[in-house]
């Protein structure tokens, strides 16, 4: 089982490509707040209505101190196209490995149509300037969720 993360944990550090290929850190966003979203595929319905309420919401989290990043297997591809068709403004993060998807808890065993499968929980953490877990969430819906978010993020 994948272990999950609390808050007051550190946030495991990692470095990205982007849909660039240009390599995206955590220790990038030292110093300020930042949502680190976990999806399972680029332009799939469900990860294109979450990236898209992010994308509507980015200036309302920015305006908060929140960056977004998000975080799926895709490679840099596919993650490009998914970009450019929906206009997304933040980085979106490759990693095909799962490295970084499994140490923050968001690959592993979870519930498919009844069936227990392995594949990436949806998942988001708001990481606070110091690098530390501020909130975890796991399993979290795709449509709704942003909105749910910003209720109930920190002031």
């Amino acid at each position: 089982m994948t272990s999950r993360l609390e808050p007051g944990d550190t946030a495991p550090a990692f470095t990205l490509p982007d849909s660039e290929g240009k390599p995206v850190s955590l220790s990038d966003y030292l110093g300020k707040s930042v949502v680190v979203y976990f999806y399972p595929a680029a332009s799939t319905p469900g990860c294109t209505k979450q990236a898209c309420d992010f994308r509507d919401s980015l200036a309302q989290l920015n305006d908060l101190g929140y960056e977004v990043v998000g975080v799926s297997p895709d490679k840099q591809e596919k993650l490009a196209k998914f970009r450019d068709a929906e206009g997304l403004t933040f980085p979106l993060l490759g990693d095909p490995d799962k490295k970084v998807l499994t140490e923050w808890g968001a690959f592993g065993e979870k519930q498919n149509y009844g069936r227990t499968v392995q594949g990436v929980i949806r998942s988001t953490f708001l990481v606070g300037p110091d690098g530390k877990i501020v909130k975890a969430m796991y399993n979290v819906r795709a449509t709704g969720h942003v909105a749910k978010l910003l209720r109930e993020l920190p002031a």
